[in-house]
């Protein structure tokens, strides 16, 4: 082989190099491109710094739609409005898949998503507004927390005494809630009364429930940095460093 040919073989076979990454994302670019991350603790400054990342990296990747893979019995009432309101106010339409619970803070972040999927045995519920004890706070707390609920179902078309009754033990609502109890939902119920879109027990089953076939699912990766920051803004976390800190000063 002269030094012609080599060239040639060489160049062919750059051309075939750089030309299939590129057919490979022309293909990506055809599918709907769902981007997932996850709510699984308690509801702190942590979820909040991670939620606001993932939406960050949605709206930079173009992504058609954000997921939600909630289980969380509740947490913190600020960081939890901070997340409904990026949630509300956020472009691109958003899915929350309850994976068992939706608690407390987590039923106002699921209201505030566009559609709500839930697996079987899950519930979704129970805002009531407590103390570190878990015992009930004042009516000035309680006030607040039943307008971000009735605020939030209204903005997605969703029933608003429903949701102010998850707080609110005094609110009856006919073939509803009549007990005199927090209302918290079942799956069935909160199909029923327009809190779910449907059931499913996977990812794969919430997307076909949401009418998605040709897609790819991007999934939230932090990195290291992002986990050393999450631990140390945890709650229990900045206050032994406030102590330290504080201690510090003083000797």
């Amino acid at each position: 082989m002269n030094l012609i040919s080599k060239y040639f073989v060489l160049f062919l076979l750059s051309l075939f190099i750089f030309s299939a990454p590129t057919s490979f994302a022309q293909e990506d670019s055809t599918k709907t491109i769902v981007y997932k991350f996850n709510i699984k603790e308690e509801i702190a400054p942590p979820v909040w710094r991670q939620t606001k990342l993932a939406l960050e990296e949605a709206k930079e990747i173009s992504a058609d739609y954000v997921l939600i893979h909630m289980n969380t019995y509740g947490g913190l009432m600020d960081a939890a409005d901070s997340i409904r309101t990026a949630l509300l106010q956020f472009p691109i339409p958003t899915m929350v898949f309850i994976d068992n619970n939706a608690a407390s803070a987590g039923a106002l972040i699921s209201i505030a998503c566009d559609s709500i999927y839930m697996r079987k045995g899950s519930n979704i519920g129970a805002a009531t507004v407590v103390n570190q004890t878990g015992e009930v706070v004042a009516d000035k707390y309680q006030s607040y927390m039943r307008s971000l609920m009735r605020s939030t179902a209204e903005a997605n078309e969703r029933d608003p005494d429903i949701a102010q009754a998850m707080v609110d033990p005094r609110i009856k609502i006919e073939h509803v809630i009549d007990s005199g109890s927090v209302l918290t939902f079942t799956v069935s119920e909160a199909i029923k009364n327009g809190f779910c879109e449907g059931e499913a027990e996977n990812i794969t089953e919430v997307l076909e429930l949401a009418g998605l076939s040709d897609y790819k699912i991007i999934e939230q990766e932090l990195s290291p940095m992002d986990h050393i920051i999450g631990f140390l803004i945890k709650p229990y976390i900045s206050g032994i460093l406030i102590m330290l800190i504080i201690g510090g000063s003083y000797f």
